[in-house]
């Protein structure tokens, strides 16, 4: 972004004021229109959406030296995680040019790469409450279901275009945090089952103490300190794989973690579970029901309806199974079923379920210990923030989503999709397939039946 070669420092006052808004760029945020739903009909929400903190351009409070550039903090500015705070401020974003978002009607689009004064990859976005420029929308999905259409025809292997819930403050932060100014208007307060550490603003504070900066220069660092909450991957997709995932955790807000209080894969450590109890039809048995040309052929557009039942069908109940259908081309196509040893065939997620697909995948039950579906129940009555993203995987190049992983594994489940085990490299996949894209519309929630028609 900006940047000049003289150094500025501001020291901290004696009131601490932190994670400041910048006024360089205006701040609007693209409108995308939503419906709920119930017997009656439905009826149109006008909402925004709003880019998340971490893809901002950060800056001193009263000039244009950055705080953060490349993959590192400037630590003469961001002497403290309070001094950074207080000294730094996120600006607003030119969602197109810079970043590849553009809204229409009901429909986002997100882009892949696009370069304006340097180079982005992908993007996240929330969903912000009608009328709101302050609060994202909480989704309390008891006895409801959540429809939206998607294409992923222009998503080759390694790339994510997802979807999904996570247990975020409604206003970012602000109220819990008094130093955080920006709020959810800026898209603050980003937590998942991941227990990310490479969250620039934590709790209101700078992420800078023992802060390494990453090794493929694509501006993201990880910090000692991760932010975890409870998550559900309602869809990770591109055009080759598709899944579906529930992770509890123990926490039942944002919650900010640091050593083994973060969460670990295959571990009982920590307060999430990570690998969650996850739906993908090829890693379970139908290797013929997701792709181009299969049973939903992601050549074209199609409907994802996802239920979540109660064992009372109200709201009140407890989540007893998260169902999945499809809608394409006017027909509806039911999920497909698990055929997999030590599994009871069935075309949802349940307890049982994820019980039986940890055994046969000798897996660590983290879902169940950390909460499981009762803990996915707490997190939608308390209300849940919807994302939208678009991503590539510098960690595994995505092969847990659509190749075979670990990429030498002969076991049941190791096998998640048709791509080759050496796809998904980021450079290669953000060279060949810059124009990429994901295109998220129609989203509707309400009671169940209420959303789709076939």
């Amino acid at each position: 972004m900006f940047h000049s070669s003289a150094l500025l420092f501001f020291a901290l006052s004696a009131i601490v004021y932190g994670q400041q808004i910048g006024t360089l760029t205006a701040e609007v945020h693209p409108p995308l229109t939503w419906e709920t739903c119930t017997a009656s009909g439905c009826t149109s929400q006008d909402s925004t959406v709003v880019i998340d903190a971490n893809w901002r351009y950060l800056h001193i409070t009263s000039g244009t030296e950055n705080c953060y550039e490349g993959d590192t903090w400037d630590f003469d500015i961001c002497t403290t995680p309070e001094v950074c705070a207080a000294n730094c401020a996120l600006d607003g974003a030119d969602y197109e040019s810079t970043y590849g978002v553009t809204t229409s009607g009901d429909a986002l689009t997100l882009k892949f790469v696009t370069v304006s004064e340097q180079a982005n990859v992908g993007s996240r976005l929330y969903l912000m409450a009608p009328g709101s420029e302050t609060e994202y929308q909480l989704f309390h999905l008891l006895n409801q279901e959540f429809t939206f259409d998607v294409d992923v025809s222009q998503l080759p292997c390694g790339i994510n275009g997802a979807l999904y819930f996570s247990q975020m403050d409604a206003d970012g932060g602000v109220s819990r945090f008094p130093t955080n100014k920006a709020g959810a208007q800026y898209g603050t307060g980003y937590c998942d089952s991941q227990c990310p550490s490479d969250i620039k603003f934590i709790d209101g504070v700078a992420n800078t103490v023992d802060w390494t900066p990453s090794t493929n220069n694509v501006n993201t660092g990880t910090g000692s300190m991760g932010t975890c909450c409870t998550e559900m991957d309602i869809w990770e997709a591109n055009s080759m794989a598709a899944a579906f995932t529930a992770h509890a955790c123990t926490v039942t807000e944002q919650t900010s973690c640091t050593g083994t209080t973060c969460s670990l894969p295959n571990s009982t450590q920590g307060v999430c579970d990570q690998a969650g109890c996850d739906f993908n039809s090829f890693r379970l048995g139908d290797t013929s029901f997701f792709g181009p040309g299969m049973t939903v052929d992601t050549t074209q557009p199609f409907t994802v309806v996802t239920q979540f039942v109660t064992s009372n069908n109200e709201s009140t109940g407890s989540l007893s199974a998260i169902r999945r259908i499809y809608v394409q081309n006017g027909v509806e196509i039911a999920n497909s079923e698990t055929n997999v040893a030590g599994i009871t065939a069935t075309n949802e997620i349940s307890a049982t379920f994820c019980q039986e697909e940890a055994a046969a995948f000798a897996e660590t039950d983290t879902f169940d210990s950390k909460g499981g579906l009762d803990a996915m129940a707490s997190a939608f009555n308390t209300g849940m923030v919807l994302v939208l993203s678009l991503w590539d995987d510098y960690a595994v190049n995505m092969l847990w989503l659509d190749s075979d992983f670990p990429t030498d594994g002969t076991a049941p489940g190791d096998a998640r999709g048709a791509c080759a085990t050496t796809s998904g490299v980021p450079a290669t996949v953000e060279a060949q397939s810059p124009n990429a894209q994901v295109i998220f519309s129609n989203i509707k929630v309400g009671d169940i039946g209420t959303t789709f028609s076939a």
